[in-house]
């Protein structure tokens, strides 16, 4: 899984217990293996809910990335960005703070949002 994020979750002991009784009856490979089962059969269980929102508040699902010669472009045609994903949001290394701050309106990410530590910072405001 190369674009993957790491996360922590607590749980019950007892709740664990269960998980490793049935990693140890095959059921699963290891904890990973059922956790992720787990969040699949969630997410797809949900799918048109989040068809629904992602139409409605006109969003990107997937990896979305700007990089200077995009913003730059945009810049020139006086437009403003509203980048609203469901995915990851990446703001390229080459793009400044300042080039930021005149082309991106607002920015609103539903799982990983990268930047530079000064995109960030500039644009503090304008990330819902």
């Amino acid at each position: 899984m190369a674009d993957s994020e790491k996360i922590t979750i607590n749980m019950s002991v007892v709740d664990l217990g269960k998980i490793d009784l049935l990693v140890e009856e095959g059921f699963y490979s290891n904890r990973t293996d059922f956790i992720r089962t787990g969040i699949r059969n969630q997410l797809d269980k949900h799918s048109d809910e989040v068809k629904q929102t992602v139409t409605r508040k006109t969003m990107a699902v997937g990896v979305v990335g700007y990089g200077r010669k995009a913003l730059e472009a945009r810049q020139a045609a006086g437009e403003k960005v509203s980048a609203w994903v469901v995915g990851s949001l990446t703001i390229a290394d080459d793009v400044s703070a300042e080039l930021a701050l005149d082309t991106i309106e607002s920015i609103k990410v539903y799982g990983v949002f990268k930047a530079s530590d000064k995109v960030k910072n500039a644009l503090g405001d304008r990330i819902l």
